[in-house]
């Protein structure tokens, strides 16, 4: 859920130019068949994979940006370590949803629990970015992390509502009807698997998105930043993350 700082970025160059896009039912249904291979491919009591030497590994799945009819999919993986952070530390931290932007500023700012407990829960989050322009959105994800075994632990994280904001903050301020905005993200899914080595704690975060597609005339400009910025994000999550975990031990 915490890798969308790179997709505001993105919107800023489409935004610019003033090119509005309408989430389509074909693009709606790609993500969803998508979705549904990820998720029978995602075994509760898996093993991260491993981060390398440098304890610090992001790499593109399918290429990492694909086009579908009507939109775009983005599907990245990171994986980390956190020396002698344990599986419950990452859960608590995962299940901390009034204080998310604690960790995760300044993408994040702020996040609540609107229903259910630890093991499924409806949260309320709203992002910022700024980049040539200031971008906002307010999402809702429904999440179910847990422990998967001694020293094992997963999260799954499916966005349910995501809103463009026009003037956050102001007496002006009102969402856009939902997928009819900038494009510049209509859903936002994530997965992760984490387990306890001697090493540290071992961490894998995929992270699954829809956006609009490339603007006709336009690829030279947004292509390069829809290419480049989904690591970017993932990079900064995970970094967060390990920083989180030290801080809390």
């Amino acid at each position: 859920m915490r890798s969308i700082g790179w997709m505001a970025m993105a919107v800023a160059s489409v935004a610019a130019v003033g090119a509005a896009a309408q989430r389509s039912l074909e693009a709606t249904r790609a993500f969803d068949r998508y979705i549904a291979d990820v998720e029978a491919g995602f075994e509760r009591g898996a093993r991260p994979g491993d981060p390398g030497p440098t304890g610090f590994r992001v790499e593109a799945i399918h290429g990492g940006t694909w086009a579908v009819d009507g939109g775009l999919l983005h599907h990245w993986r990171a994986m980390a370590l956190a020396p002698g952070a344990k599986a419950v530390d990452l859960l608590a931290l995962l299940r901390d949803y009034d204080h998310l932007a604690r960790y995760y500023t300044p993408d994040v700012m702020a996040s609540r629990r609107l229903a259910g407990g630890d093991e499924a829960a409806t949260i309320a989050m709203r992002f910022r970015k700024q980049k040539v322009v200031t971008v906002v959105l307010d999402a809702e994800f429904e999440t179910r992390p847990g422990l998967s075994g001694p020293g094992r632990g997963y999260s799954i994280s499916r966005s349910t509502h995501i809103w463009q904001v026009d003037g956050a903050g102001s007496k002006q301020e009102r969402r856009r009807t939902e997928g009819n905005d900038d494009g510049f993200l209509w859903r936002l899914n994530s997965y992760w698997m984490f387990e306890e080595t001697p090493e540290g704690l071992r961490m894998q975060c995929d992270a699954v998105s829809l956006t609009r597609d490339v603007p006709l005339g336009l690829g030279w400009l947004v292509t390069p930043v829809i290419a480049t910025l989904p690591r970017q994000s993932l990079e900064f999550t995970m970094t967060a993350t390990q920083k989180a975990l030290e801080a809390n031990r």
